[in-house]
Order: C-alpha cells, then structure tokens, then sequence
C-alpha cells in the first residue's frame, strides 16, 4: 500500500495510531519514552512527542484520532502501520491483540482488512523461522561488486565475508527508505534479524529469535521503535502523487531516511561482529556505546554507497521484499 497524499490532520491521524500501536502493550516503560522523545528529536517534529504525551496521559479519544482518517484507503492504511508495530517484536501480546481488534471495529473495515493481515503477517518476525533465518546467505545481485569502506582504526572490524554482508544488508536497508510502500519500512527489522543471525552463526553461536530481538534491543535498535520512525519519516515528507509511475517524496526526507536505516544496519552488524566474534563480553552499556558510535560513523558512509543503494532501490518491488524476507531473494 502507497503512503497518499494527505492533510496534516490525517498525517496527525496516522502518527497517532502508530504511537497508540507502539504504546498497546501496556508496558509504557522509560525507555520506550524515550525512544519516542528521541525519534521526535531526530525528526525535528513537535508533532510525535505531543501526541505522544497526550496519548500517555490519556488526554487523546481514540475517537476523534480515527475520525481524522476518512477515506478506506487512509482507514487500511492506518490498520497496516498499527500490526507492522505491534508485530515487530516477533508476536502480538494479549494487550495489543485487543488493541487491534479495538482498532478494526472503529475503522469499520470488514473484510477489507484481510489483505492487509495476511500481507503484514507473511513479513512479520514470526516468518523469520529459524529455518528461513538459516537459509544460506544469498549471492550479490548479477554484476554487483561492492567493495566494503574501510573500517576507522578505532572501530571493529570484520573478516571480508562478514564484511561484504553487512554492507549488502546495509545497502538493502537503505534502498527500502526510498520507496513509499508501507511494507518496505516493515522488511527492514527482520532482514537486521537475519543478518545478525547469520554473524552469530558464523562465529560458531545459534540464535533463537528470542535471542536476537534482545540483542538488537540492548544495543538500542529498538523494533518497534524503529518501525515508528520509518513510518513518521514516510509521513512527515509528504508523498505526493504518482511521478514517473511511482509515488515519491520530497528527495531530502527520503535521503534522511535512508541514511538512518543504511547506518543503523551497519552499526548492528559490526556490533554484532565484535560481539560474539569477541566471545560475548560486552555489556550493554559498552554495547549501546559502540552502537551509537558506530551509526555516527557509518551516516558519513552513506553517501558513499548513495548510487549502489539508488540503483537497488530501483530493482525492488513489493513481490521482491516479500522474497527478501522469506529468504529466497538476494541480499
């Protein structure tokens, strides 16, 4: 489904719903506080943290949020970001499974809303089996050379096949930020998973899904987090109509976003090589530490890479995320 064009009131609407997801578990802990804060913050927006308060204080009706929303598209639209939340930690909680069905009966979607369930639950963590997250690691694309940047001496490093992978990855994640549809932001925390799992695999450890949401967690790669931002980003840059047969934003939002999901996945994989290559010693303070060094470091990387990962941008469509995924693409 394409982000529409749409009003600041069902923008408003739309982020709403994202932060009523991302809060549906009942849990409404500091630190997912602060990672709202911080997403507000990083996206200069006054909007996200004040619904955010509002929403924790109980001050917004969920009525009047969904009467902001007055077209089906907008309605599935809002239904699809809200399970892409609350399946990005790999299952739906008994809070937010009454939380979305709450939010079906007030969107008065019917059966309309299949698609969308079964679209979102084939991209969702429980998809990433252990059978599919073992798969072998795919081939770079046909005439792909990518040649990894060198590592600053004072960050880790890598053999050249975890190397090669995690700029693969990096360069995939970045590439799904340029496109408008809602199921590309969902792709990006599973393919994270897969290739953390991978790097865990190489250094002789199996992880469980379990395993590795704790792991991008305790190095501050929140899931759901993470999946609010790249929704709020679609939203705040306004997608406008069909240009050249796609939809498309403003160039500098699209740009911003790539570069964040480009160097969040490349600070997960070089912790994740330092991680359990160095035999799992590090805390999570020093995790979050390197994670947060790291994403700085690899944001300047980005435009390096900005004409690899536009040409992969260009090579994707939404049958070919699914394959990413379900581990029939290539990486």
């Amino acid at each position: 489904m394409h982000i529409p064009e749409s009003s600041s009131t069902v923008n408003d609407s739309l982020l709403a719903i994202c932060l009523f997801a991302a809060f549906a578990d009942g849990e409404k802990s500091d630190a997912e506080r602060e990672a709202i804060r911080q997403i507000a913050e990083d996206l200069g927006s006054d909007n996200i943290a004040s619904l955010s308060r509002q929403i924790l204080l109980r001050k917004l009706p969920f009525e009047s949020v969904v009467a902001g929303l007055t077209t089906n598209e907008e309605r599935l639209l809002a239904y699809e970001m809200a399970l892409g939340i609350c399946e990005a930690g790999g299952s739906v909680s008994r809070d937010e499974q009454e939380f979305l069905t709450h939010l079906k009966t007030q969107l008065n979607l019917g059966d309309s809303a299949d698609t969308v369930e079964k679209q979102v639950a084939a991209v969702a963590m429980e998809s990433a089996s252990t059978s599919t997250l073992s798969a072998p690691t795919p081939p770079p694309l046909p005439g792909e050379a990518l040649v990894p940047a060198p590592v600053p001496s004072s960050l880790p490093s890598a053999g050249p096949d975890n190397s090669a992978m995690i700029l693969r990855y990096s360069i995939l994640n970045g590439a799904l930020e340029l496109l408008p549809e809602t199921l590309a932001t969902m792709a990006i925390v599973p393919l994270q998973m897969k290739m953390v799992y991978r790097i865990g695999k190489s250094h002789g450890v199996e992880l469980d899904r379990s395993s590795l949401k704790e792991f991008l967690a305790v190095a501050g790669a929140g899931l759901g987090s993470q999946m609010v931002e790249g929704f709020a980003r679609k939203l705040m840059g306004g997608f406008s109509k069909k240009i050249a047969g796609k939809m498309a934003g403003r160039a500098a939002d699209q740009l911003t976003g790539s570069a964040f999901s480009f160097a969040a996945t490349y600070a997960i994989g070089y912790v994740a090589e330092e991680y359990y290559g160095g035999g799992r010693r590090l805390d999570a303070q020093k995790l979050k530490e390197h994670f947060a060094t790291l994403q700085g470091k690899a944001k300047e990387l980005h435009s390096t890479y900005l004409p690899q990962i536009q040409d992969r941008a260009r090579n994707l469509d939404p049958s070919s995320i699914m394959s990413l995924v379900t581990g029939g693409g290539n990486v």
